[in-house]
């Protein structure tokens, strides 16, 4: 069923515990709450929001804290897994909603799961978009990280563990290290098999000196990476970066969780030239265990790790026919 569009994006400030977030809302109906991952912002679900706006829902991509128009709190452990719940929680209320169906993708993949592993009062469904779920488990994830490298190379996440670090390589040229990332997890202008892997950094290098230059992909344009630069140029890089730096801290504060499954219904789909879904196979693996609510699985043929901008038309299909399916 198709309906009428009335409104247009409608932007709004709303209490949470990180003081305020933005929101990006668009349609009426059910509730369908969008979560960015990094570094991106509501705008990465542009697509969506009219689509499923169109399908019959009231769909809200929020600027997650430390993000864009939201709050950015100074300390970095108010950027814990707990805290991001909270937010999404504070958002369906201030939206005078009992429940709402969540989506997220990258960090807002995981932001999602836990929503909805620890609210499942709130949050009946979720879709996941290129990170799988993976319950909290194994050795402290910075040790595993660590061991990542090995002796010439450092992971990415490890090498954003340090305050000001990754922040002094990003910041002096925001629109040239965005552009750099972005193409470099992009299907089509990724580096070529065999090429210095991108998510990894040489010893006393930088993670850009991987990065393929010179042409963007061809779902971002020059309008989009300026909306996203000028966002970054504003707030700066580090309420993004905090995420990172909480990895620790979540897998202690969800210590009384390990292993547990999430089992509303719920949706995966990720691409098959995305490395998220090479390094997580096992998680993919294990969803009959891990998601015994899962409706589908779906891997996109050819598709790097910005999903739902490289390959609109299918997840907005794949979305609005998951969330057709939905229990009322």
């Amino acid at each position: 069923m198709t309906h009428t569009i009335t409104t247009d994006l409608v932007h709004r400030l709303v209490p949470s515990p990180a003081g305020r977030i933005h929101l990006v809302e668009q349609g009426s109906g059910p509730l369908v709450l969008l979560v960015h991952g990094f570094p991106e912002s509501w705008y990465s679900w542009r697509h969506q929001l009219p689509a499923l706006a169109a399908a019959g829902y009231r769909a809200v991509a929020v600027d997650v804290r430390g993000y864009g128009r939201s709050s950015r709190p100074e300390a970095v452990d108010a950027y814990r897994m707990l805290e991001l719940v909270a937010d999404n929680v504070a958002v369906v209320h201030a939206l005078g909603e009992p429940t709402a169906v969540i989506v997220g993708h990258d960090w807002g993949s995981a932001i999602a799961a836990n929503s909805a592993l620890l609210r499942p009062d709130v949050f009946r469904a979720v879709g996941l978009l290129s990170v799988p779920y993976a319950p909290r488990g194994g050795p402290r994830p910075s040790e595993g990280f660590a061991q990542f490298g090995g002796e010439d190379e450092e992971f990415y996440i490890s090498y954003f563990q340090q305050p000001g670090r990754v922040e002094g390589e990003i910041e002096p040229d925001v629109r040239g290290w965005l552009a750099g990332f972005y193409a470099a997890l992009s299907a089509e202008t990724m580096p070529a098999p065999g090429a210095p892997a991108p998510h990894f950094v040489s010893r006393g290098g930088r993670l850009r000196d991987r990065f393929p230059a010179g042409r963007l992909p061809s779902w971002l344009s020059e309008r989009d990476l300026d909306f996203y630069a000028g966002e970054f140029e504003r707030t700066g890089m580090t309420g993004a970066l905090a995420r990172y730096r909480n990895v620790d801290r979540d897998w202690e504060d969800l210590a009384d969780h390990d292993g547990a499954p999430i089992t509303q219904p719920s949706l995966f789909v990720g691409g098959t030239q995305d490395v998220s879904t090479g390094w997580m196979a096992d998680a993919i693996e294990a969803f009959p265990a891990t998601l015994p609510g899962l409706v589908s699985s779906r891997m996109l043929d050819g598709c790097g790790h910005w999903i739902q901008q490289e390959r609109p038309q299918e997840i907005n299909r794949l979305l609005t026919d998951w969330l057709t399916g939905l229990p009322a």
